[in-house]
């Protein structure tokens, strides 16, 4: 990234690219990525990590293990080794715990701690301080742990546990893999059962590499959703964890290539876990040509190539159970929508608005100030499709899908497409812009 910290050095612009081509191998999948390193800190033995993202959000997850207690280290192949601590625990940490950018990193991380006899001040940048924390600290409350918060439910949290904790039967009021995940982490080091009831099911990664580590996780459908139970205590195991692709990130190219006239693009090595492919469903109904082949496993998850061409879309309205397997995809959705025909409706995504910025007003500020007929809902979008105007300068607010998505708007718009700030683009894709200059993308 660009190492100076003026204005003119953040900001970078995309415009209207000839026909974008080649083979990309999609960045390893960053939810994985955090909870090998959480896992592996928690486990006995010396976990291996192949394809880790390296991404700022992970290696801020990688700092905050190395102050509880494990050893985080890199070899000369890029292969990560961690050393957990095992039946020693988490320990009580000499420093804050800054997490950065990571919201997925500080809440697993307050659940794994919440296990063991620990102390800990949680601290996070200016984004994540003012994301809400309450959702993964009051059922951690309820199995009896102190945590005391900003307004809010906001960061700085100290988070105070005697390591001896209450089983919980839990169902989340908004469905959320990282409750789930904080609330499944602490119930490691319970004695009985720990249970959470999902009311749709949302990202599975935790219970998949749990067992990976040496959990029994089970599964139960109910409803429309799932119970998922641990029964504790349980003591990980370290293993090997091969980390596959991020459809979140491969999501950027496959607009890219979708919206680009002439455009056709293989993206190698994404996951497919159903969980996570809502996006592909939804480009799919639009008419894009989104083709997976070459499936195989890695990592415990089947991943595949996906082979994309440009596609003239038509607006469809997504249906609001779907957002769970794609709330991080809906910028960019909006983005492929604003060159489809007709509308496209994005209803009941209100989760949007406690992300890294309001997502939901992020994207109609960044789809108006480039002429896109765009319509902002209580808890969703509306947009439009047509020409693109562009020549629109985009707030990103430190949100990286905010930033990527508009890039990509500004390579099939009539004028370029500028956003603000680019540096926060690493916490999640830090090869992005080389990425996407392989393919042919003009970006600034």
């Amino acid at each position: 990234m660009l190492s100076s910290n003026t204005d003119t050095d953040r900001q970078r612009s995309a415009q209207r690219s000839g026909p974008l081509t080649g083979t990309i191998r999609a960045p390893g999948d960053k939810s994985m990525s955090h909870r090998a390193m959480i896992f592996g800190a928690m486990a006995e033995g010396v976990t291996t990590v192949t394809g880790l993202l390296e991404g700022a959000d992970i290696l801020s997850t990688a700092s905050v293990m190395s102050a509880l207690g494990a050893t985080v280290t890199k070899t000369a192949d890029g292969t990560y080794t961690i050393k957990g601590c095992g039946a020693a625990g988490l320990q009580t940490p000499e420093i804050d715990l800054d997490c950065g950018n990571a919201g997925t990193g500080v809440r697993l991380i307050m659940g794994a701690c919440a296990g063991y006899p620990i102390t800990a001040t949680f601290t996070g940048d200016a984004s994540l301080s003012s994301r809400p924390m309450n959702r993964i600290l009051d059922p951690l409350r309820e199995m009896g742990v102190n945590a005391t918060a900003q307004e809010g439910g906001r960061l700085p949290v100290m988070l105070s546990s005697d390591g001896d904790l209450t089983p919980l039967t839990y169902t989340p009021p908004v469905a959320s893999a990282q409750v789930k995940s904080a609330v499944l982490l602490a119930g490691l080091n319970t004695t009985g059962t720990t249970a959470i009831t999902e009311p749709i099911p949302t990202r599975d990664h935790t219970e998949n590499m749990l067992r990976a580590f040496g959990a029994k996780v089970e599964m139960t459908p109910k409803n429309v959703g799932n119970t998922i139970k641990l029964t504790g205590p349980v003591n990980l195991k370290a293993t090997t964890v091969n980390v596959p692709g991020d459809p979140s990130s491969a999501a950027f190219p496959i607009v890219a290539a979708l919206i680009t006239p002439g455009s056709d693009v293989i993206i190698e090595n994404v996951m497919m876990n159903p969980t996570r492919t809502g996006l592909f469903d939804c480009l799919t109904e639009m008419g894009g040509h989104v083709r997976p082949d070459n499936f195989r496993k890695s990592g415990g998850e089947v991943i595949a190539d996906i082979h994309v061409k440009y596609s003239k879309l038509h607006g469809i309205t997504v249906p609001p159970e779907r957002a769970a397997s794609m709330i991080d995809e809906y910028p960019v959705l909006a983005v492929a929508a604003s060159f489809a025909t007709g509308t496209t409706v994005m209803d009941d995504i209100g989760e949007l608005r406690v992300k890294e910025s309001d997502r939901i007003t992020a994207t109609y500020h960044l789809l108006k100030a480039n002429g896109v007929n765009a319509e902002e809902l209580e808890n969703g979008l509306k947009v439009t499709g047509g020409p693109v105007a562009g020549g629109g300068t985009v707030t990103t607010h430190h949100d990286h899908r905010i930033a990527m998505s508009a890039l990509i708007l500004g390579l099939n718009a009539d004028a370029p497409v500028t956003i603000d700030d680019a540096s926060m683009i690493a916490t999640s894709f830090p090869d992005f812009f080389d990425l996407m200059a392989s393919l042919g993308a003009e970006i600034n």
